[in-house]
């Protein structure tokens, strides 16, 4: 199911690029990154490790597949 990028929720598991590779990731904390963008703090595990987050940008008006 997709979602627009301004409807993403902290704790929702997204299909993202994270480390070199397309994969779920859960939605850790939401940054807004100015007027046409928004940044997501990801991480590819269920257990928070800030080691292992990163952060992906999206346009605003971007479609996010959300993983079941």
């Amino acid at each position: 199911m997709k979602v627009q990028a301004l409807d993403i929720r902290i704790g929702d598991r997204i299909i993202a690029y994270c480390n070199n590779r397309q994969q779920m990731c859960t939605v850790k904390r939401i940054m807004d990154s100015g007027e046409d963008s928004i940044a997501l703090k990801v991480s590819p595990s269920d257990h928070y490790r800030s080691s292992l987050s990163r952060i992906v940008s999206f346009r605003r008006d971007a479609l996010i597949d959300l993983a079941g």
